[in-house]
Protein backbone atom coordinates (compact mmCIF):
# COMPACT_ATOMS: atom_id res chain seq x y z
CA UNK A 1 0.00 0.00 0.00
CA UNK A 2 1.23 3.32 -1.27
CA UNK A 3 0.72 6.47 1.23
CA UNK A 4 0.55 9.94 0.48
CA UNK A 5 -0.48 13.25 2.20
CA UNK A 6 -2.25 14.60 -0.80
CA UNK A 7 -3.43 13.07 -4.16
CA UNK A 8 -4.73 14.54 -6.60
CA UNK A 9 -6.56 13.04 -9.61
CA UNK A 10 -6.23 14.56 -12.87
CA UNK A 11 -3.24 16.48 -14.59
CA UNK A 12 -4.33 19.09 -16.30
CA UNK A 13 -4.61 22.82 -15.53
CA UNK A 14 -6.13 23.16 -11.81
CA UNK A 15 -4.28 19.75 -10.31
CA UNK A 16 -0.68 20.86 -12.27
CA UNK A 17 -0.65 24.42 -10.64
CA UNK A 18 -2.31 22.75 -7.28
CA UNK A 19 0.55 20.15 -7.20
CA UNK A 20 3.30 22.88 -7.74
CA UNK A 21 1.30 25.33 -4.97
CA UNK A 22 1.54 22.65 -2.00
CA UNK A 23 5.59 22.22 -3.05
CA UNK A 24 6.22 25.61 -2.80
CA UNK A 25 3.97 26.27 0.47
CA UNK A 26 3.71 23.20 2.13
CA UNK A 27 7.18 21.54 1.03
CA UNK A 28 6.77 18.60 3.57
CA UNK A 29 3.18 17.32 2.34
CA UNK A 30 3.98 14.66 -0.08
CA UNK A 31 2.30 14.83 -3.08
CA UNK A 32 1.72 12.22 -5.68
CA UNK A 33 -0.50 13.18 -8.81
CA UNK A 34 -2.07 10.92 -11.36
CA UNK A 35 -2.94 11.79 -15.04
CA UNK A 36 -4.98 9.57 -16.98
CA UNK A 37 -4.03 11.07 -20.99
CA UNK A 38 -0.65 10.41 -22.08
CA UNK A 39 -0.89 13.38 -24.32
CA UNK A 40 -1.43 17.37 -23.45
CA UNK A 41 -3.86 18.87 -26.01
CA UNK A 42 -5.30 22.12 -27.19
CA UNK A 43 -7.92 22.92 -24.55
CA UNK A 44 -10.25 25.60 -24.03
CA UNK A 45 -9.64 28.78 -21.58
CA UNK A 46 -6.40 30.09 -22.92
CA UNK A 47 -7.24 33.58 -21.98
CA UNK A 48 -6.52 35.10 -18.97
CA UNK A 49 -7.47 37.81 -16.98
CA UNK A 50 -5.71 39.84 -14.09
CA UNK A 51 -6.73 37.49 -10.59
CA UNK A 52 -4.97 34.22 -12.61
CA UNK A 53 -2.37 36.45 -13.42
CA UNK A 54 -1.39 37.29 -9.89
CA UNK A 55 -1.69 34.13 -9.12
CA UNK A 56 0.87 32.68 -11.58
CA UNK A 57 2.84 35.60 -11.17
CA UNK A 58 3.10 35.95 -7.09
CA UNK A 59 1.97 32.71 -6.14
CA UNK A 60 3.73 30.19 -8.85
CA UNK A 61 6.43 32.38 -9.55
CA UNK A 62 6.18 31.59 -13.68
CA UNK A 63 6.15 35.55 -14.61
CA UNK A 64 9.51 34.73 -17.00
CA UNK A 65 8.36 31.51 -17.76
CA UNK A 66 4.82 33.03 -18.67
CA UNK A 67 6.56 35.88 -20.69
CA UNK A 68 9.16 33.35 -22.11
CA UNK A 69 6.72 30.55 -23.71
CA UNK A 70 3.20 32.22 -24.41
CA UNK A 71 1.80 35.32 -25.84
CA UNK A 72 0.99 38.91 -23.28
CA UNK A 73 -2.99 39.45 -23.83
CA UNK A 74 -3.66 42.79 -24.93
CA UNK A 75 -6.63 43.70 -22.90
CA UNK A 76 -10.16 42.72 -23.92
CA UNK A 77 -12.05 43.75 -27.64
CA UNK A 78 -15.19 44.34 -28.31
CA UNK A 79 -16.37 44.91 -32.35
CA UNK A 80 -19.97 45.38 -32.91
CA UNK A 81 -21.72 44.91 -36.22
CA UNK A 82 -24.80 45.98 -38.06
CA UNK A 83 -28.26 44.27 -37.91
CA UNK A 84 -27.07 42.32 -41.46
CA UNK A 85 -23.40 41.15 -40.52
CA UNK A 86 -22.39 43.37 -43.23
CA UNK A 87 -20.00 45.33 -41.52
CA UNK A 88 -16.39 46.03 -42.50
CA UNK A 89 -14.24 45.68 -39.66
CA UNK A 90 -13.02 48.90 -39.53
CA UNK A 91 -16.12 50.19 -39.96
CA UNK A 92 -17.43 48.47 -36.99
CA UNK A 93 -17.78 50.14 -33.17
CA UNK A 94 -14.77 48.84 -30.78
CA UNK A 95 -14.43 49.27 -27.17
CA UNK A 96 -10.88 48.13 -26.48
CA UNK A 97 -7.67 49.60 -25.38
CA UNK A 98 -5.21 51.70 -26.89
CA UNK A 99 -1.53 50.61 -24.91
CA UNK A 100 -0.87 47.44 -22.82
CA UNK A 101 -3.22 47.40 -19.74
CA UNK A 102 -1.49 48.19 -16.12
CA UNK A 103 -2.32 44.86 -14.93
CA UNK A 104 -0.73 41.93 -16.89
CA UNK A 105 -2.57 39.26 -18.27
CA UNK A 106 -1.36 36.36 -20.67
CA UNK A 107 -2.91 34.17 -23.98
CA UNK A 108 -1.60 30.40 -22.63
CA UNK A 109 -1.00 27.85 -24.91
CA UNK A 110 -2.53 25.06 -22.55
CA UNK A 111 -1.03 22.14 -24.01
CA UNK A 112 2.36 23.63 -23.85
CA UNK A 113 1.53 24.91 -20.41
CA UNK A 114 0.39 21.49 -18.82
CA UNK A 115 3.40 19.32 -20.50
CA UNK A 116 5.76 22.05 -19.03
CA UNK A 117 3.86 22.28 -15.99
CA UNK A 118 3.85 18.02 -15.01
CA UNK A 119 7.97 18.78 -15.91
CA UNK A 120 8.29 21.05 -13.13
CA UNK A 121 6.49 18.97 -10.89
CA UNK A 122 8.22 16.20 -11.21
CA UNK A 123 11.51 17.95 -11.04
CA UNK A 124 10.30 19.47 -7.58
CA UNK A 125 9.53 16.17 -6.28
CA UNK A 126 6.13 15.69 -7.10
CA UNK A 127 5.33 11.78 -7.63
CA UNK A 128 3.77 12.08 -11.47
CA UNK A 129 1.91 9.19 -12.72
CA UNK A 130 1.00 9.05 -16.21
CA UNK A 131 -0.55 7.58 -17.90
CA UNK A 132 -1.99 6.13 -14.79
CA UNK A 133 -5.83 5.30 -14.18
CA UNK A 134 -7.69 5.86 -10.89
CA UNK A 135 -10.21 3.20 -9.91
CA UNK A 136 -12.26 2.29 -6.85
CA UNK A 137 -11.62 5.35 -5.23
CA UNK A 138 -13.35 4.69 -1.41
CA UNK A 139 -13.45 8.34 0.30
CA UNK A 140 -13.72 7.65 4.20
CA UNK A 141 -14.66 10.43 6.73
CA UNK A 142 -11.63 10.29 8.42
CA UNK A 143 -9.49 10.99 5.68
CA UNK A 144 -7.45 8.02 4.95
CA UNK A 145 -8.95 7.13 1.84
CA UNK A 146 -8.47 4.62 -0.86
CA UNK A 147 -7.95 3.94 -4.35
CA UNK A 148 -5.96 2.12 -7.11
CA UNK A 149 -4.34 3.28 -10.03
CA UNK A 150 -3.65 0.94 -13.22
CA UNK A 151 -0.72 1.77 -15.09
CA UNK A 152 -0.71 0.02 -18.22
CA UNK A 153 -0.69 -3.89 -17.03
CA UNK A 154 0.41 -2.73 -13.08
CA UNK A 155 -2.04 -2.43 -10.82
CA UNK A 156 -1.20 -0.40 -7.01
CA UNK A 157 -3.26 0.11 -3.94
CA UNK A 158 -3.06 3.89 -2.60
CA UNK A 159 -4.13 5.53 0.78
CA UNK A 160 -3.99 9.61 0.98
CA UNK A 161 -5.10 11.51 3.86
CA UNK A 162 -6.71 14.46 1.53
CA UNK A 163 -7.95 13.27 -2.41
CA UNK A 164 -8.26 15.97 -4.62
CA UNK A 165 -10.56 15.86 -7.83
CA UNK A 166 -8.93 18.03 -11.03
CA UNK A 167 -10.47 15.70 -13.28
CA UNK A 168 -12.66 17.90 -15.38
CA UNK A 169 -16.07 17.73 -16.26
CA UNK A 170 -15.21 13.94 -15.67
CA UNK A 171 -15.66 15.01 -12.10
CA UNK A 172 -15.09 11.16 -10.35
CA UNK A 173 -15.39 13.10 -6.81
CA UNK A 174 -19.07 14.77 -8.03
CA UNK A 175 -20.10 11.13 -9.62
CA UNK A 176 -19.73 9.30 -6.35
CA UNK A 177 -21.30 11.78 -3.84
CA UNK A 178 -23.73 13.37 -6.64
CA UNK A 179 -22.80 16.62 -6.36
CA UNK A 180 -23.22 17.62 -10.50
CA UNK A 181 -26.24 19.75 -10.79
CA UNK A 182 -27.44 20.93 -14.38
CA UNK A 183 -27.62 24.79 -14.57
CA UNK A 184 -31.85 25.48 -14.69
CA UNK A 185 -31.46 29.15 -16.46
CA UNK A 186 -27.91 29.93 -18.09
CA UNK A 187 -28.39 27.52 -21.30
CA UNK A 188 -25.10 27.95 -23.66
CA UNK A 189 -23.74 25.94 -25.99
CA UNK A 190 -20.54 26.16 -27.42
CA UNK A 191 -18.03 25.15 -29.98
CA UNK A 192 -14.36 26.06 -30.61
CA UNK A 193 -11.00 24.87 -32.37
CA UNK A 194 -6.97 25.47 -33.13
CA UNK A 195 -6.96 27.16 -36.58
CA UNK A 196 -4.10 28.36 -38.67
CA UNK A 197 -3.58 31.06 -41.05
CA UNK A 198 -5.91 33.59 -39.32
CA UNK A 199 -5.67 36.68 -41.29
CA UNK A 200 -3.91 38.95 -38.89
CA UNK A 201 -5.13 42.38 -37.54
CA UNK A 202 -2.31 44.35 -36.86
CA UNK A 203 -2.15 43.65 -40.86
CA UNK A 204 -5.01 44.73 -42.30
CA UNK A 205 -7.31 47.45 -43.19
CA UNK A 206 -6.79 50.92 -43.85
CA UNK A 207 -3.71 52.87 -41.95
CA UNK A 208 -6.02 55.26 -40.39
CA UNK A 209 -8.12 52.23 -38.29
CA UNK A 210 -5.03 50.69 -37.39
CA UNK A 211 -3.50 54.19 -36.12
CA UNK A 212 -6.81 54.84 -34.24
CA UNK A 213 -5.63 52.18 -31.22
CA UNK A 214 -2.19 53.81 -31.76
CA UNK A 215 -0.35 51.03 -33.85
CA UNK A 216 -1.09 48.55 -30.28
CA UNK A 217 -1.99 45.05 -30.80
CA UNK A 218 -5.41 44.35 -31.25
CA UNK A 219 -4.34 40.61 -32.61
CA UNK A 220 -3.22 40.26 -28.91
CA UNK A 221 -6.31 41.26 -27.23
CA UNK A 222 -8.83 38.65 -26.65
CA UNK A 223 -10.99 39.54 -29.35
CA UNK A 224 -15.00 39.16 -29.04
CA UNK A 225 -17.51 39.99 -32.13
CA UNK A 226 -20.54 40.68 -30.28
CA UNK A 227 -24.42 39.81 -31.37
CA UNK A 228 -27.60 39.00 -30.00
CA UNK A 229 -27.79 36.13 -28.06
CA UNK A 230 -24.58 35.07 -29.48
CA UNK A 231 -20.37 35.98 -29.38
CA UNK A 232 -17.35 34.76 -31.03
CA UNK A 233 -13.97 34.99 -30.22
CA UNK A 234 -10.42 35.25 -31.47
CA UNK A 235 -7.46 34.45 -29.08
CA UNK A 236 -3.98 34.24 -30.27
CA UNK A 237 -1.97 31.33 -29.43
CA UNK A 238 2.27 30.67 -30.21
CA UNK A 239 3.42 29.81 -33.59
CA UNK A 240 0.72 31.11 -35.93
CA UNK A 241 -2.36 29.17 -34.29
CA UNK A 242 -5.35 31.36 -33.01
CA UNK A 243 -8.23 29.45 -30.84
CA UNK A 244 -11.93 30.57 -32.28
CA UNK A 245 -14.85 30.07 -30.48
CA UNK A 246 -18.46 30.77 -30.93
CA UNK A 247 -20.64 30.76 -27.21
CA UNK A 248 -24.85 31.04 -28.05
CA UNK A 249 -27.89 30.85 -26.88
CA UNK A 250 -29.09 27.48 -26.61
CA UNK A 251 -32.39 28.88 -28.11
CA UNK A 252 -30.28 29.66 -31.65
CA UNK A 253 -27.98 26.88 -31.60
CA UNK A 254 -27.35 23.94 -34.48
CA UNK A 255 -25.58 21.00 -34.20
CA UNK A 256 -23.51 21.62 -37.16
CA UNK A 257 -21.32 23.91 -35.48
CA UNK A 258 -19.55 20.66 -33.98
CA UNK A 259 -18.55 20.23 -37.54
CA UNK A 260 -15.58 22.21 -38.85
CA UNK A 261 -17.59 22.82 -42.32
CA UNK A 262 -20.75 23.94 -39.68
CA UNK A 263 -18.52 25.77 -37.71
CA UNK A 264 -16.71 27.82 -40.72
CA UNK A 265 -19.68 28.43 -42.30
CA UNK A 266 -21.58 29.82 -38.96
CA UNK A 267 -18.72 32.46 -39.17
CA UNK A 268 -18.35 33.04 -42.63
CA UNK A 269 -22.30 34.61 -42.62
CA UNK A 270 -20.60 37.52 -40.79
CA UNK A 271 -18.33 39.49 -43.43
CA UNK A 272 -15.78 40.67 -40.81
CA UNK A 273 -15.08 37.40 -39.15
CA UNK A 274 -15.31 36.47 -42.99
CA UNK A 275 -12.79 38.00 -43.70
CA UNK A 276 -10.17 37.39 -41.42
CA UNK A 277 -10.68 33.58 -41.58
CA UNK A 278 -10.67 33.07 -45.49
CA UNK A 279 -7.69 30.64 -45.53
CA UNK A 280 -7.88 28.86 -41.91
CA UNK A 281 -6.80 25.51 -41.76
CA UNK A 282 -8.33 23.13 -38.74
CA UNK A 283 -6.06 21.55 -36.29
CA UNK A 284 -9.04 20.62 -33.60
CA UNK A 285 -12.57 21.27 -32.81
CA UNK A 286 -14.61 20.71 -30.14
CA UNK A 287 -17.62 21.79 -28.13
CA UNK A 288 -20.41 21.18 -25.33
CA UNK A 289 -24.42 21.38 -25.67
CA UNK A 290 -24.14 23.29 -22.56
CA UNK A 291 -21.70 24.73 -21.00
CA UNK A 292 -22.74 25.96 -17.31
CA UNK A 293 -22.87 23.34 -14.67
CA UNK A 294 -23.27 23.11 -10.93
CA UNK A 295 -22.13 21.97 -7.35
CA UNK A 296 -23.43 21.06 -4.63
CA UNK A 297 -20.24 21.08 -2.48
CA UNK A 298 -16.98 21.59 -3.32
CA UNK A 299 -14.74 20.95 -0.73
CA UNK A 300 -15.13 18.75 2.70
CA UNK A 301 -12.74 19.95 5.60
CA UNK A 302 -14.39 17.38 7.96
CA UNK A 303 -13.71 14.42 5.27
CA UNK A 304 -10.66 16.30 3.54
CA UNK A 305 -11.54 15.95 -0.02
CA UNK A 306 -11.44 18.20 -2.79
CA UNK A 307 -12.96 19.43 -6.34
CA UNK A 308 -10.93 21.75 -8.26
CA UNK A 309 -11.59 23.73 -11.21
CA UNK A 310 -14.22 22.21 -13.92
CA UNK A 311 -14.67 19.08 -11.63
CA UNK A 312 -16.56 21.80 -8.99
CA UNK A 313 -18.88 24.00 -11.02
CA UNK A 314 -18.33 26.19 -14.19
CA UNK A 315 -19.87 29.76 -15.04
CA UNK A 316 -19.32 30.81 -18.66
CA UNK A 317 -15.92 31.74 -20.88
CA UNK A 318 -17.06 35.54 -20.85
CA UNK A 319 -14.30 37.35 -19.33
CA UNK A 320 -12.06 34.01 -18.93
CA UNK A 321 -13.40 33.57 -15.36
CA UNK A 322 -12.14 29.73 -15.15
CA UNK A 323 -8.60 30.52 -14.15
CA UNK A 324 -9.69 32.89 -11.46
CA UNK A 325 -11.69 30.29 -10.13
CA UNK A 326 -8.29 27.82 -10.44
CA UNK A 327 -6.61 30.58 -8.63
CA UNK A 328 -9.06 31.50 -5.56
CA UNK A 329 -9.98 27.84 -5.39
CA UNK A 330 -5.96 25.92 -5.32
CA UNK A 331 -5.22 28.89 -2.27
CA UNK A 332 -8.01 27.63 -0.33
CA UNK A 333 -7.06 24.06 -0.36
CA UNK A 334 -3.98 24.78 -0.12
CA UNK A 335 -4.84 26.67 3.36
CA UNK A 336 -6.68 23.70 4.11
CA UNK A 337 -3.94 20.85 3.13
CA UNK A 338 -1.10 23.43 5.01
CA UNK A 339 -3.52 23.51 8.53
CA UNK A 340 -4.36 20.14 8.62
CA UNK A 341 -1.10 18.52 8.47
CA UNK A 342 0.27 21.45 11.23
CA UNK A 343 -2.73 19.78 13.40
CA UNK A 344 -5.24 22.46 13.24
CA UNK A 345 -9.47 20.68 12.62
CA UNK A 346 -10.16 22.02 9.10
CA UNK A 347 -13.68 20.71 9.21
CA UNK A 348 -14.81 24.24 10.07
CA UNK A 349 -12.95 26.32 8.20
CA UNK A 350 -13.87 23.97 5.20
CA UNK A 351 -17.35 24.48 4.85
CA UNK A 352 -16.73 28.25 4.90
CA UNK A 353 -14.54 28.34 2.20
CA UNK A 354 -17.20 26.12 0.48
CA UNK A 355 -20.09 28.21 1.51
CA UNK A 356 -17.80 31.48 -0.30
CA UNK A 357 -16.81 29.33 -3.40
CA UNK A 358 -20.73 28.65 -4.08
CA UNK A 359 -21.16 32.60 -3.08
CA UNK A 360 -18.42 33.37 -6.14
CA UNK A 361 -20.35 30.93 -8.46
CA UNK A 362 -23.84 32.50 -8.03
CA UNK A 363 -22.23 36.25 -7.97
CA UNK A 364 -20.58 35.10 -11.61
CA UNK A 365 -23.22 33.52 -13.21
CA UNK A 366 -25.64 36.21 -12.44
CA UNK A 367 -23.91 38.51 -14.39
CA UNK A 368 -24.21 36.54 -17.65
CA UNK A 369 -27.59 34.44 -16.97
CA UNK A 370 -30.22 35.30 -19.71
CA UNK A 371 -28.17 38.28 -20.50
CA UNK A 372 -27.02 37.19 -24.12
CA UNK A 373 -29.87 38.85 -25.72
CA UNK A 374 -28.57 42.46 -24.59
CA UNK A 375 -24.77 41.83 -25.92
CA UNK A 376 -25.18 43.22 -29.59
CA UNK A 377 -25.64 46.82 -29.01
CA UNK A 378 -22.99 49.24 -28.98
CA UNK A 379 -24.32 51.33 -27.07
CA UNK A 380 -25.93 48.99 -24.14
CA UNK A 381 -23.01 46.76 -24.06
CA UNK A 382 -20.66 49.80 -23.03
CA UNK A 383 -22.13 49.94 -19.99
CA UNK A 384 -22.04 46.71 -19.17
CA UNK A 385 -18.29 45.85 -19.72
CA UNK A 386 -17.85 49.02 -17.40
CA UNK A 387 -20.55 47.73 -14.75
CA UNK A 388 -18.71 43.98 -15.17
CA UNK A 389 -14.97 44.84 -14.71
CA UNK A 390 -14.95 48.43 -12.75
CA UNK A 391 -17.09 45.67 -9.50
CA UNK A 392 -14.42 43.06 -10.99
CA UNK A 393 -11.44 45.22 -9.93
CA UNK A 394 -13.01 46.99 -7.13
CA UNK A 395 -14.26 44.32 -5.20
CA UNK A 396 -12.84 40.64 -6.53
CA UNK A 397 -9.35 41.35 -7.97
CA UNK A 398 -8.09 44.41 -5.01
CA UNK A 399 -9.36 41.74 -2.33
CA UNK A 400 -7.51 38.72 -4.12
CA UNK A 401 -4.49 40.89 -4.53
CA UNK A 402 -4.17 41.21 -0.70
CA UNK A 403 -5.22 37.69 0.33
CA UNK A 404 -8.54 38.66 2.00
CA UNK A 405 -10.18 35.30 0.63
CA UNK A 406 -7.93 33.45 3.17
CA UNK A 407 -9.07 35.93 5.95
CA UNK A 408 -11.41 33.82 7.64
CA UNK A 409 -13.03 37.29 9.37
CA UNK A 410 -13.44 38.57 5.67
CA UNK A 411 -15.02 35.69 4.15
CA UNK A 412 -17.28 35.37 6.78
CA UNK A 413 -18.38 39.57 6.59
CA UNK A 414 -18.82 38.26 2.49
CA UNK A 415 -20.90 36.14 3.34
CA UNK A 416 -23.10 38.13 5.33
CA UNK A 417 -23.49 40.52 2.32
CA UNK A 418 -24.00 38.08 0.01
CA UNK A 419 -28.27 37.58 -0.43
CA UNK A 420 -27.84 42.08 -1.14
CA UNK A 421 -24.60 41.58 -3.19
CA UNK A 422 -26.71 39.36 -5.14
CA UNK A 423 -29.85 41.32 -5.30
CA UNK A 424 -27.84 44.09 -6.50
CA UNK A 425 -26.44 42.65 -9.02
CA UNK A 426 -29.65 40.95 -10.22
CA UNK A 427 -31.98 44.46 -10.35
CA UNK A 428 -28.89 45.37 -12.71
CA UNK A 429 -29.25 42.24 -14.91
CA UNK A 430 -32.96 43.11 -15.11
CA UNK A 431 -31.84 46.76 -16.16
CA UNK A 432 -30.00 45.54 -18.73
CA UNK A 433 -32.17 43.30 -19.86
CA UNK A 434 -35.45 45.11 -19.63
CA UNK A 435 -33.26 47.87 -21.60
CA UNK A 436 -32.33 45.32 -24.58
CA UNK A 437 -35.66 44.57 -25.14
CA UNK A 438 -36.98 48.39 -24.85
CA UNK A 439 -34.25 49.40 -27.65
CA UNK A 440 -35.43 46.67 -29.59
CA UNK A 441 -39.04 47.98 -29.52
CA UNK A 442 -37.77 51.83 -30.75
CA UNK A 443 -35.42 50.46 -33.34
CA UNK A 444 -32.51 52.08 -31.82
CA UNK A 445 -30.87 48.86 -30.55
CA UNK A 446 -28.40 48.70 -33.45
CA UNK A 447 -27.80 52.31 -34.08
CA UNK A 448 -24.45 53.08 -32.88
CA UNK A 449 -22.88 49.67 -33.72
CA UNK A 450 -20.91 51.51 -36.59
CA UNK A 451 -18.04 54.02 -36.27
CA UNK A 452 -17.63 54.37 -32.54
CA UNK A 453 -14.67 53.86 -30.53
CA UNK A 454 -13.93 53.62 -26.92
CA UNK A 455 -10.14 53.03 -26.83
CA UNK A 456 -8.84 54.42 -23.36
CA UNK A 457 -8.86 51.20 -21.13
CA UNK A 458 -9.23 53.33 -17.87
CA UNK A 459 -12.37 54.97 -19.35
CA UNK A 460 -13.92 51.89 -20.87
CA UNK A 461 -13.16 49.79 -17.88
CA UNK A 462 -12.76 51.15 -14.58
CA UNK A 463 -9.53 50.11 -13.80
CA UNK A 464 -8.25 50.49 -10.50
CA UNK A 465 -4.28 52.46 -10.43
CA UNK A 466 -3.95 50.91 -7.05
CA UNK A 467 -5.08 47.32 -6.56
CA UNK A 468 -3.55 45.31 -3.70
CA UNK A 469 -3.37 48.98 -1.54
CA UNK A 470 -5.32 48.28 2.10
CA UNK A 471 -8.71 50.45 1.98
CA UNK A 472 -11.58 50.94 4.36
CA UNK A 473 -15.21 48.95 3.71
CA UNK A 474 -16.24 52.74 3.59
CA UNK A 475 -13.57 53.58 0.58
CA UNK A 476 -14.84 50.13 -1.28
CA UNK A 477 -18.60 51.05 -1.02
CA UNK A 478 -18.02 54.53 -2.32
CA UNK A 479 -16.59 53.33 -5.22
CA UNK A 480 -19.03 50.47 -5.63
CA UNK A 481 -21.87 53.60 -5.65
CA UNK A 482 -20.09 54.98 -8.28
CA UNK A 483 -19.85 52.49 -10.34
CA UNK A 484 -23.59 52.06 -9.42
CA UNK A 485 -24.71 55.35 -10.43
CA UNK A 486 -22.74 55.65 -14.01
CA UNK A 487 -23.91 52.83 -14.78
CA UNK A 488 -27.36 53.89 -14.82
CA UNK A 489 -26.22 57.21 -16.36
CA UNK A 490 -25.05 55.08 -19.29
CA UNK A 491 -28.13 53.24 -19.62
CA UNK A 492 -30.08 55.98 -19.77
CA UNK A 493 -28.02 58.03 -22.34
CA UNK A 494 -28.64 54.95 -24.30
CA UNK A 495 -32.40 55.37 -23.89
CA UNK A 496 -32.20 58.87 -24.94
CA UNK A 497 -31.81 60.12 -21.21
CA UNK A 498 -35.35 58.16 -20.17
CA UNK A 499 -34.09 58.02 -16.84
CA UNK A 500 -37.50 57.53 -15.37
CA UNK A 501 -37.42 53.94 -16.80
CA UNK A 502 -34.12 53.44 -15.05
CA UNK A 503 -35.38 54.93 -12.12
CA UNK A 504 -38.82 52.63 -12.41
CA UNK A 505 -36.34 49.43 -13.04
CA UNK A 506 -34.24 50.40 -9.90
CA UNK A 507 -36.75 52.02 -7.49
CA UNK A 508 -35.55 48.96 -4.76
CA UNK A 509 -32.01 49.81 -5.16
CA UNK A 510 -30.96 52.83 -2.88
CA UNK A 511 -32.85 51.01 -0.02
CA UNK A 512 -30.87 48.05 -0.94
CA UNK A 513 -27.36 50.07 -1.13
CA UNK A 514 -28.22 51.52 2.09
CA UNK A 515 -29.02 48.14 3.94
CA UNK A 516 -25.80 46.93 2.58
CA UNK A 517 -24.09 50.18 3.92
CA UNK A 518 -25.81 49.38 7.20
CA UNK A 519 -24.85 45.92 7.59
CA UNK A 520 -21.03 46.81 7.13
CA UNK A 521 -21.48 49.64 9.88
CA UNK A 522 -22.33 46.93 12.11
Amino acid sequence: MHEVDVAILGGGLAGNLLARQLRREVPNASVALFERSPERGYKVGESTVEIATNYFVRRQGLSTYIYKEHLPKNGLRYFFDTEKRDANLWDMSEIGVDGLPPYPSFQLDRARLERDLLAMNVKDGVDVHLPARVVDLKLESDGKHTFSVVEGDTKTEWRARWVIDGTGREGLIAKQRGLRLREPSHKIASAWGRFTNVTDMDDYGPEQWRAKARYTARTLSTTHFMYPGCWIWFIPLREGITSLGIVQDTKHWSPDRFKVDGFLGYLRQHKAIRDLVENVECIDLEGYTQLAFRTKQWYSGAEKWACIGDSGAFTDPFYSPGSDFIATGNDLVADMVRRDLEGEDVGERGQLYNDFMQYRFESTLVIYDQLYSMFGSFELYEAKVYFDTACYYNLLFDAYAQDLHRDERWVRTQLRRKDWVLQALGNFGHLFRSAGEEMQKRGTYYRKNVGEYRLSGRKSFGVMEEVGKPRSRREVNAVTEEIFQRTQNMIGNALDGDSGFVQRLMSGSRELYDAWGALDAE
